[in-house]
């Protein structure tokens, strides 16, 4: 997830309260004049982060490949502040964009009144919050990667030997619990006893502050840590622990240290709205579920430098897994409340 500010954390209502099925009760508004022909979209993308940033970078290079493939022309603002963001939302707004994509966490109000005086523009922000009958040109979205990082759950628990896992988060908000939630589950499988170490640094980016947290989980017994945040890797690394990664792929930088990462792919998300505008039927909805793995919105990194390393039965048992939630056999519970240490 990307480095955030956000100024009061709102609680999540129900996911399924705004399934893609709820939201079309929202009802679809006519075309408006959108592009319906094959001229790229003009999209435009607004960031509180580098675009090098975790989380931002998915959005990032999913609308890079959209337009390397002819459908879109992108541009886009990066560390933008949220006092300036609704300003920047206005500018792209009166340049004739078809599409904005961003992240409104920290904007959540003014952000939706800019999204309701532009009508005409169709708008995909990273939120906490639900799709709004009242704005019917505003879509949501959200790293619902549980899938995948319940899988490097297990393969965590299969890898510490101590039992013992330390984890690092930057905000205990519904993005981050759930992930740490679906990853304490899988290890759980592999080990019923194990116990994690959890705590927040309080900042979206702070590596020197993550690390520091994760060398006192490493001197407290843990030897494998869930690298939520920057920093984690460069502890786990320094003394010789193992990592699991989150939203990117790291392993190419801590090649003996990060076992495995939970990967989120925004191009579902991204292309369906592509889709939606381009029919003239982009609608009020919650694009979360596009993050789901059966959606092609999350894997488990190819485990590189770790293969023949991980005990095959939890190899066996990613696998069983893997092919239980794409088939819907298995669902990955969603727990957006605060984890605890054991």
């Amino acid at each position: 997830m990307a480095a955030k500010t956000r100024l009061n954390t709102p609680s999540r209502r129900a996911f399924l309260q705004s399934s893609l099925a709820g939201a079309a009760l929202l009802g679809a508004l006519p075309a408006r004049g959108w592009a319906q022909d094959a001229k790229p979209l003009k999209v435009a993308g607004i960031y509180t982060v580098p675009v090098e940033q975790q989380w931002v970078s998915r959005i990032h290079l999913a609308a890079l490949a959209a337009q390397d493939r002819g459908d879109v022309s992108y541009t886009y603002s990066e560390n933008t502040a949220n006092t300036d963001y609704p300003r920047v939302m206005r500018e792209y707004a009166e340049g004739g964009y078809d599409l904005i994509v961003g992240e409104i966490f920290g904007v959540e109000q003014e952000a939706r009144e800019v999204a309701a005086d532009y009508p005409d523009v169709a708008f995909l922000l990273g939120s906490s919050f639900k799709p709004d009958a009242e704005i019917g040109n505003l879509s949501v979205f959200d790293n619902y990667i549980q899938d995948a990082s319940y899988l490097s759950g297990i393969i965590a628990g299969s890898m510490s030997k101590s039992g013992n896992i330390g984890m690092v988060g930057g905000f205990p908000i519904p993005e981050v619990n759930r992930l740490m939630h679906a990853f304490m589950a899988g290890a759980r499988e592999m080990n019923p006893d194990i116990t994690f170490q959890v705590a927040f640094i309080g900042s979206w980016f702070d590596p020197p502050k993550a690390k520091e947290t994760a060398y006192a989980m490493i001197e407290n017994g843990a030897d494998m840590l869930y690298a939520e945040r920057f920093g984690v890797s460069d502890a786990a690394k320094e003394k010789g622990v193992l990592a699991i990664g989150n939203v990117i792929d790291t392993q190419t930088d801590y090649p003996d240290t990060v076992v495995a990462s939970a990967l989120w792919h925004f191009e579902p998300t991204l292309d369906h709205a592509i889709e939606q505008i381009r029919a003239g039927s982009f609608i009020a909805a919650d694009y979360g579920m596009f993050s789901f793995m059966k959606e092609g919105g999350c894997s488990l990194a190819p485990f590189g430098t770790f293969e023949g390393k991980i005990p095959q039965e939890a190899l066996d048992k990613v696998n069983a897994q893997t092919a239980a939630i794409k088939d819907g056999s298995f669902v990955v519970e969603i727990n957006d409340a605060e984890p605890k240490s054991s």
